[in-house]
C-alpha cells in the first residue's frame, strides 16, 4: 500500500514538473514588434502584458516560423468595460495570398460576455468565421486556448474544450492550409468600428489604458528555417513516431463536448448566414462538422 502511494505521488510530482517544463519563456520565444513600450515581458519571461489605450495597441509574434504543431496560450482578458477592444492571438504567414487560423476574443460592455471570433484563411481567403460566447469570466482568472493544426483538421480548443473543427477538404477544391509557414501574433488593439455588438458600442477611452496578460505559452510544432522543416527528418507514417497532434481528431467525449459548446454557446455561424450568402453555403459546410 505504502509503495502505491509512493508510486502514485512521484506520477503526481512527474507530472506537475513536465507541465511547468511544458511552459515556454516569451523572452525565448516572442518578441515585442509594435506599441512602443505597451507591450512588456515580465517575470523574467514567464509572463507578458499587452497595453491599449487612445494613441496605441501592442503586439509580440514568435521568432520561429511553424508548418503544423500545437500551440497553447494561457490568457487574462480586459477587464470590466472592455467594448470596442480585440485581443488577439493567430497563426499566419505573410502576403497577399497569406494562410492564417484566427482566435480574436471582442471585448463588450461590463456585464455581457466576450465573443470569441475563430476564423481561418488559405490562400487569402477567409470568410468561414464561426462566433462564440464564454461560458466564463475570460477577465477573472487565466484560461488556456489552443490551435491544434495538422494535415488532416485545425481544432480549436477552450480550457481543453473544443469549440470549433475545420477540416482538409482538399478533396472537393476547397483550399486548406498546409504549405505556408505561420509565426505566432498577439496583440491589443480597437476596432470599434466593429468589434462589439456591430459596431454599436464604442470604446470608452476614459477606462484606459486597457491590458490583456498572457502566459504559459507553450508550442509543439515543426520549426520552418530557410524553408527546411524540424519535422522532415523524422518519419511520421507510424503512429508510434507520430506526436499527439499530428494526428489529433476528436474522440467521443470531445465530439460530445463541441456539441455542448456549438447548442449552447455559438453565437454565428458562417455555415448558416443565408443573408451573407445567398448564392448558397461554402461546399464544406455540407460535410461533417467534426
Amino acid at each position: 500500500m505504502a509503495n502505491s502511494y509512493l508510486l502514485l505521488i512521484s506520477i503526481v510530482l512527474m507530472g506537475s514538473l513536465v507541465a511547468v517544463l511544458a511552459a515556454g519563456n516569451f523572452n525565448d520565444l516572442t518578441e515585442i514588434t509594435w506599441g512602443d513600450g505597451r507591450g512588456k515581458i515580465l517575470d523574467g519571461g514567464k509572463g507578458l502584458s499587452l497595453s491599449l489605450d487612445k494613441l496605441s495597441g501592442s503586439g509580440f509574434q514568435s521568432k520561429n516560423e511553424y508548418l503544423y504543431g500545437r500551440f497553447d496560450m494561457q490568457i487574462k482578458f480586459v477587464p470590466r468595460n472592455s467594448a470596442g477592444t480585440v485581443t488577439t492571438f493567430f497563426l499566419s504567414s505573410q502576403g497577399e495570398g497569406h494562410d492564417e487560423i484566427d482566435f480574436e476574443f471582442l471585448g463588450n460592455v461590463t456585464g455581457e460576455p466576450y465573443t470569441v471570433h475563430t476564423n481561418v484563411y488559405s490562400q487569402g481567403k477567409g470568410n468561414k468565421e464561426q462566433q462564440f460566447h464564454l461560458w466564463f469570466d475570460p477577465t477573472a482568472a487565466f484560461h488556456t486556448y489552443t490551435i491544434v493544426w495538422n494535415a488532416n483538421r485545425i481544432v480549436f480548443l477552450v480550457d481543453e474544450i473544443p469549440i470549433r473543427v475545420y477540416n482538409n477538404h482538399e478533396s472537393i477544391g476547397i483550399a486548406y492550409p498546409k504549405n505556408q509557414p505561420m509565426k505566432i501574433y498577439c496583440s491589443l488593439w480597437n476596432a470599434d468600428e466593429w468589434a462589439t455588438q456591430g459596431g454599436r458600442v464604442k470604446t470608452d477611452w476614459t477606462q484606459a489604458p486597457f491590458t490583456a496578460s498572457y502566459k504559459n505559452i507553450n508550442i509543439d510544432g515543426c520549426v520552418v528555417t530557410s524553408g527546411a522543416s524540424s519535422c522532415a527528418s523524422r518519419s511520421t507514417d507510424s503512429a508510434n513516431n507520430a506526436k499527439p497532434w499530428e494526428t489529433h481528431e476528436l474522440d467521443a467525449k470531445g465530439r460530445n463536448r463541441i456539441r455542448w459548446v456549438q447548442s449552447k454557446h455559438m453565437v454565428y455561424n458562417y455555415c448558416a448566414d443565408s443573408k451573407r450568402f445567398p448564392q448558397g453555403y461554402s461546399q464544406e459546410c455540407k460535410r461533417s462538422r467534426f
